[in-house]
């Protein structure tokens, strides 16, 4: 067998080749001294060697040598990443041809141990009946690579790729390494960041970039290979209902976004759906290219032969091509479609007045005659491939792509809502305490009339958002009920917020009453953020519950209630432990209110790709989730530059969708142990311990400034990553920031503070009071508790990706140094109290001892990203001596790019 030196052989060859690659493109670009700094400065930056003498040997580098030397190690990271998602894929393929155990997280693995848990065929079938699962694109500012970046990275994969083909002979490989070069070559005269700030279109357009590479083949890949695998492990074949799709709020999000309004959510949908038709015609383009069976040799079925009579194609060389001719007929229609759904499409038989398909159900119908009559001849083989994958894709993507959700601030409901009442003469809404409030809104609910009159001049922000709402009425119209499915209430507080919600629905005839009783085709789905949230979530929807018009209107929504839980603003609200805590116990609380009232709960967990925001690995964090809180509907944001990390491969993308899909499987059909009572008081007793260390430190005098002035957030403000302000206001407290700037800042300071502060101050607080047994009470949770042992693993990393070092430098730039030194005393203090307690309680001496592959990943980054935070804190010291020079801001962006690169989850 081979030992870990010699599999990682291949990673060695790819980044030696693609360091000489950018080191040779330096000198030729840029010359001998900025090439001489490259392969000097990251090696003493990292080593430490000499750092005043380094610190100002950078401070003398020119305004050109300095930003081609941020390049060179921004590119570094960009490469590393590369060659390392390729030789994970090539780890992964080796495991499967030499036929080594599934790995932790894969479906196979799942699949084999709900066999083993003897869990019968019945339970497979119900729990998809009632499955839900969906990774949610939103367009939230931490990706900063550009999509002529990400081609590029896309080349760059693909030419290593050929390189690592052991046949290939010298001529070969030296025509491949140049193509890579000048692909290199090429992106290294590209400009990364972009000149002009993004639009929600842009970010539209990002989003759905993915399918075409990853989504269209991966998600058909994942249900046949669970298909099969049931039918492997059970011995009966289960057809797949639709159950995992991708979502998006992309367009729909409008929470502090003034850019999003009605015509830019319709552009998301049209735009959507074009990306959906282009697909379909492009493979039904492939499938009559494929089938060019004859008539002679094989016998159809009477219903191909009946599609087949009403193609347009009416060549001579096509009349004995049954299948061909079918197909003529789906392309026919499916234009006539795009046509008649005035989506762009460049279509074949356009104009031949084909019959359009009014649902995705008919084109998949179409489809599967063409399937079955393959079959009845023979010929599964060929119904097996890209015709059952298109199958698949046309039932999970259908007219409009991905489900467009909306998502508003409840304040911003709050107001039109009593806007509403007062110019129909109907009260004074905001007057009404929380009991008023609920009779208001019910007793317009139950009435025929809108308060809605087109003769009234409303404010614009009302117009606005009956405008969106009206929006999503035409949605539906156009692309069906599917396209536009969801309604999220940001700072959801009161279960009068959704109440409101629900009289915006009836305004725009989203909710209605259908055989006497209120129908909706929107699910109302609270947000619950802060730690205070967290905590009144159980008892909002409880009363929600209790009133019999919303019990009713579930009916409507197959007795299922979405719930969103906010990781980000709890975080920032109440540190790293007591947003983990918070969340579990939520969790575990509105799972017995559920249960109370018979109500089907889905969570939607707001995580970002930051630890601090709730990232870390899906897998892990799904099999830490209460009993019954997964239960087979779960959905999951993906947000940033954690979606261009998990989907930009496929084959990375198709292992995420798996992961994903085992955590839920195992977590819903295998027995899930609670948290035992003494556990739980032991977590409750570190989580009050940590929220008051990290509201110690907030809270003191001084704090916000020194965030401001040793992190770079005001270069981040400025950077042309996202159509979202930083800010929902003025920065006075760190509750005006958003929280994923506030993630993000940190994280280019190498502080990763959201990500562990608290922990250290509550562990040695309790073993203080309680001694060698709260000791050893600690050591034996984190061995039988998986929420502890994820909570600890994710911190492991932060604190691995954290430097105190580097985080001194941007603390030298605070303007009051008196004040720097205490709070950054505060920070390093923690974070030495924290690694002792994870040591404590783990027993590593090490960070990451028992993860070697992500030990070896930063050890290949660091000396880069070391160099990058160094020129990024004398470029913001230059910066803010001369606040007005362009090219300074330019090159301190390029910083913030490569370390975002270099850590992949910052935001």
């Amino acid at each position: 067998m081979m030992n870990e030196t010699e599999k990682d052989l291949p990673l060695r060859h790819d980044l030696a080749r693609l360091d000489r690659l950018l080191a040779e493109i330096v000198r030729e670009q840029e010359g001998e001294a900025v090439y001489h700094e490259m392969r000097t400065i990251p090696v003493e930056a990292h080593d430490r060697v000499g750092t005043p003498e380094l610190s100002r040997r950078l401070a003398e580098l020119s305004p050109a040598a300095a930003a081609a030397l941020v390049r060179a190690c921004g590119f570094y990271a960009q490469l590393t990443n590369l060659a390392e998602d390729l030789h994970h894929n090539r780890r992964r393929r080796a495991h499967r041809a030499a036929g080594s155990a599934p790995q932790q997280g894969s479906l196979a693995l799942a699949i084999q141990r709900l066999k083993h848990d003897a869990v019968p065929f019945a339970a497979l079938v119900d729990f998809f009946e009632h499955a839900q699962i969906s990774p949610v694109l939103t367009a939230h500012p931490t990706e900063v690579q550009r999509q002529s970046v990400l081609d590029a990275h896309k080349a760059i994969r693909k030419f290593l790729t050929k390189l690592a083909d052991p046949s290939l002979g010298r001529e070969d490989r030296e025509e491949i390494e140049a193509k890579l070069k000048r692909v290199i070559l090429a992106l290294w005269q590209t400009s990364e960041i972009r000149p002009f700030k993004l639009t929600v279109k842009d970010e539209i357009e990002n989003g759905v970039a993915y399918h075409p590479t990853t989504f269209f083949t991966a998600l058909p890949k994942l249900y046949a290979s669970l298909e099969d695998a049931i039918s492997r492990e059970w011995g009966q074949r289960l057809t797949l209902p639709n159950f995992f799709r991708i979502g998006s709020w992309i367009g729909g999000d409008r929470d502090g976004n003034p850019f999003v309004t009605a015509d830019v959510t319709l552009y998301a949908a049209q735009r959507q759906a074009e990306v959906a038709f282009a697909w379909y015609g492009r493979e039904l383009d492939q499938l009559y290219r494929e089938l060019s069976l004859s008539a002679r040799r094989v016998k159809v079925s009477e219903a191909l032969t009946a599609l087949a009579s009403h193609s347009p194609d009416h060549t001579e060389s096509r009349q004995e091509e049954p299948y061909r001719r079918a197909l003529a007929t789906l392309q026919a229609r499916l234009t006539a479609t795009a046509q008649a759904l005035d989506v762009p499409f460049d279509g074949r038989f356009a104009n031949t007045g084909a019959t359009v398909y009014h649902s995705p159900t008919e084109l998949a119908h179409d489809l599967q005659v063409i399937a079955d009559s393959l079959c009845a001849h023979g010929s599964q083989t060929l119904a097996a491939g890209r015709l059952r994958d298109v199958i698949r894709a046309v039932e999970v993507f259908g007219f409009s792509l991905m489900p467009l959700d909306m998502r508003q601030f409840s304040g911003i409901f709050e107001t039109v809502v009593a806007e509403l009442f007062s110019q129909a003469g109907a009260g004074d809404y905001l007057a009404a305490d929380e009991a008023g409030r609920q009779q208001m809104l019910l007793a317009e609910l139950q009435s025929p009339r809108l308060l809605f009159s087109p003769f009234v001049d409303y404010s614009e922000q009302t117009s606005k958002e009956l405008a969106l709402f009206n929006a999503a009425a035409q949605i539906q119209t156009r692309f069906g009920k599917k396209a536009l499915p969801n309604c999220i209430i940001s700072n959801c507080a009161s279960a009068s917020d959704l109440l409101e919600v629900a009289l915006l629905l009836k305004e725009a005839g989203l909710l209605r009453v259908v055989d006497g009783e209120p129908t909706a085709t929107v699910n109302i789905i609270p947000l619950f953020e802060t730690v205070a949230d967290l905590d009144a979530s159980a008892g909002v929807m409880s009363e929600l519950f209790a009133l019999p018009w919303y019990r009713t209107l579930l009916k409507s929504r197959k007795d299922t209630q979405e719930v969103m839980l906010g990781y980000s603003d709890s975080n920032k609200d109440g540190g790293y432990f007591t947003s983990q805590w918070e969340l579990y116990q939520a969790e575990r609380r509105l799972v017995k209110v559920f249960d109370a009232a018979g109500v089907r709960m889905r969570l939607f967990h707001g995580r970002g790709g930051s630890v601090g925001r709730g990232g870390g690995p899906s897998y892990e964090a799904i099999m830490a989730q209460p009993a019954g809180s997964v239960a087979g509907q779960i959905r999951i944001t993906e947000q940033g530059e954690v979606i261009g990390a998990k989907y930009s491969d496929p084959e990375i993308g198709l292992r995420n969708l798996e992961a994903l899909l085992a955590a839920t499987l195992e977590a819903s059909l295998s027995t899930v142990h609670d948290t035992p009572p003494a556990e739980e008081a032991t977590l409750g007793e570190l989580s009050q311990r940590a929220f008051h260390a990290y509201r110690a430190l907030v809270e003191t005098p001084g704090f916000i400034q020194y965030f401001l002035e040793a992190t770079p957030i005001n270069e981040i403000a400025k950077l042309n990553i996202g159509s979202r302000p930083a800010s929902r206001k003025s920065l006075t407290s760190i509750k005006d920031l958003r929280a994923i700037p506030w993630v993000f800042s940190w994280a280019q300071a190498r502080v990763m503070l959201p990500g562990w502060y608290g922990v250290g101050s509550a562990v040695a607080a309790y073993v203080e009071e309680h001694g060698d047994a709260g000791r050893d009470r600690l050591r034996a949770l984190y061995r039988n508790s998986a929420f502890f042992q994820v909570a600890l693993s994710n911190m492991e990393q932060v604190l691995a990706k954290s430097d105190l070092q580097i985080a001194a430098g941007y603390a030298a730039l605070v303007s009051d140094q008196s004040l720097a030194k205490h709070i950054f005393g505060l920070i390093e203090a923690e974070w030495r109290r924290t690694r002792d307690a994870f040591t404590l309680i783990t027993g590593q001496a090490d960070l990451l001892a028992d993860n070697p592959s992500l030990a070896r990943s930063l050890a290949n980054r660091l000396p880069f990203m070391d160099a990058l935070n160094i020129l990024q804190i004398e470029l913001i010291r230059r910066l803010r001596q001369t606040p007005d020079a362009a090219d300074l801001l330019y090159t301190a962006h390029q910083t913030i790019n490569g370390i975002a690169a270099g850590l992949r989850n910052s935001g």
